[in-house]
């Protein structure tokens, strides 16, 4: 198994497909870094030589943001908005869907408080 930015990538993918399950770097990232090494997407995790892994680790370090240090990027970020007060930082303190979503409705998922049922699953009667 090949390690990239300590996340084990796994055998059987497309090399493509398997560099996505690094936080930080999507499909179209991916692409490009395997352009960049000259490698070819339809080649596997487990058939990469170790030159190959290396180049790529290499590109990414360079030219990329990944995992705990993006992770921490986007907390301060969250932070700074939170702390100067804006609209998108009130937002995110309050739990609620940041982008303009409607709230009425949907956000189930985000609004605090709100429990969402389980389809066919029945409440216990209160006494």
């Amino acid at each position: 198994m090949a390690r990239i930015d300590g996340v084990l990538l796994p055998n059987t993918k497309r090399i493509e497909y398997a560099l996505t399950s690094v936080f930080g770097v999507g499909l179209k990232s991916s692409r490009d870094i395997l352009n960049k090494v000259k490698i070819n997407f339809d080649k596997r995790v487990r058939d990469l030589t170790d030159g190959d892994i290396v180049a790529i680790q290499r590109e990414i370090a360079d030219s990329y943001r990944t995992e705990g240090d993006l992770r921490k990027v986007i907390m301060l970020d969250i932070k700074r908005l939170q702390e100067i007060g804006s609209y998108r930082g009130l937002r995110h303190k309050a739990s609620l869907p940041v982008r303009g979503q409607r709230t009425k409705t949907n956000a189930r998922t985000r609004k605090p408080g709100k429990r969402v049922a389980v389809a066919g699953k029945k409440k216990a009667p209160r006494k």
